[in-house]
């Protein structure tokens, strides 16, 4: 081939880059082309780069730095009045108090977090309980704060000590079972029975306490008022009453009557406790009528612990003994 020809057939072939022309559009000269038979070949459109995240904001010219120290402080601030807000809505105080104490704690013996969180709760739980005690045991209104503990069991060698340790579990108050305390007067009987309506105050149940002569004035009332229903079923709400001093002062038919009620009303739907200075046989000597007597001793007792004590009075042992003591003298 000389050089002429290659030159000629070099001008032959299309050389020259294809102008780039907006999607859609199509070079008619392409068009004529396949009329020819020769192929196109398309090119691939590439996306457009995505644009990078634009640079934080620089502070303004003399603005000092925030410390590290600062920030952390800053953000503790935030999280201590988040949680004193949550612990008054959810009305726990306790935890409000505790959390940061027991907090340092976790994290000094690498507790966990299910640990960490059951020493918050049982700590909340545990003072709420306690509060709840105190609220139930004043409440009750005892005439004094005379615990089982405070007993002394050697001056009443009569007094079952296993029967009396069952009796302060208060299992019997669920069951709405009866405790009935008979002996002479000066023995304890008040004593044992307040001490009882602690324990039972301590395990949940709500307890309130009056003598039988205070008894009958709140149920004269509410009967004088056409209120005795709505009387009975207010005592009803209470788990555990307590009827000190039966049989020290005797009842007319009438308050007999309304003892009654209040007995009959409480048959196994709530407890009672009842101490006395008479025996059984002779309460009827106490409300006027054997009948209704008999009547209420057989609801009493259906479901009940009776202890019946024996031994000499504290009062008269105090006096046996000051008066021992000035003979010695």
């Amino acid at each position: 081939m000389t050089p002429t020809t290659a030159v000629a057939d070099a001008l032959d072939e299309d050389t020259t880059a294809p102008a780039t022309l907006p999607a859609g559009d199509e070079d008619p000269a392409a068009r004529a082309d396949t009329g020819r038979g020769r192929k196109r070949t398309s090119k691939p459109v590439l996306a457009a780069p995505t644009p990078a995240p634009p640079a934080p904001a620089a502070a303004p010219a003399g603005a000092p730095a925030v410390a590290p120290g600062l920030a952390a402080a800053a953000s503790g601030a935030r999280l201590d009045s988040q949680i004193a807000y949550l612990t008054r809505v959810l009305k726990m105080p306790t935890i409000g108090r505790t959390w940061a104490d027991l907090a340092d704690q976790a994290r000094d013996l690498g507790w966990s977090h299910e640990e960490y969180l059951a020493a918050v709760l049982e700590r909340q739980a545990a003072d709420r309980e306690s509060a709840g005690t105190m609220m139930r045991i004043r409440t009750a209104h005892f005439p004094a704060m005379k615990t089982l503990e405070d007993f002394n069991y050697d001056h009443l060698p009569s007094l079952r000590r296993d029967v009396l340790a069952h009796l302060a579990t208060s299992t019997y108050v669920p069951k709405a079972e009866n405790v009935v305390l008979l002996g002479p007067p000066g023995i304890g009987k008040t004593h044992l029975a307040i001490g009882l309506g602690i324990k039972a105050a301590q395990n949940g149940h709500s307890v309130l306490f009056d003598t039988a002569s205070a008894w009958i004035n709140r149920l004269t009332i509410a009967h004088q008022g056409g209120q005795l229903d709505a009387e009975l079923k207010k005592i009803r709400r209470y788990k555990l009453i307590i009827v000190d001093e039966v049989g020290y002062i005797p009842f007319d038919t009438d308050a007999a009557n309304l003892f009654f009620q209040l007995v009959a009303s409480r048959y196994e739907q709530g407890s009672i406790i009842v101490t006395s200075n008479l025996p059984f046989g002779r309460w009827g000597e106490t409300f006027s009528d054997d009948v209704v007597a008999a009547a209420m001793i057989d609801r009493l007792v259906h479901h009940a612990e009776v202890l019946a004590l024996s031994g000499d009075s504290y009062r008269t042992r105090a006096r046996r003994d000051l008066l021992a003591q000035d003979r010695d003298r």
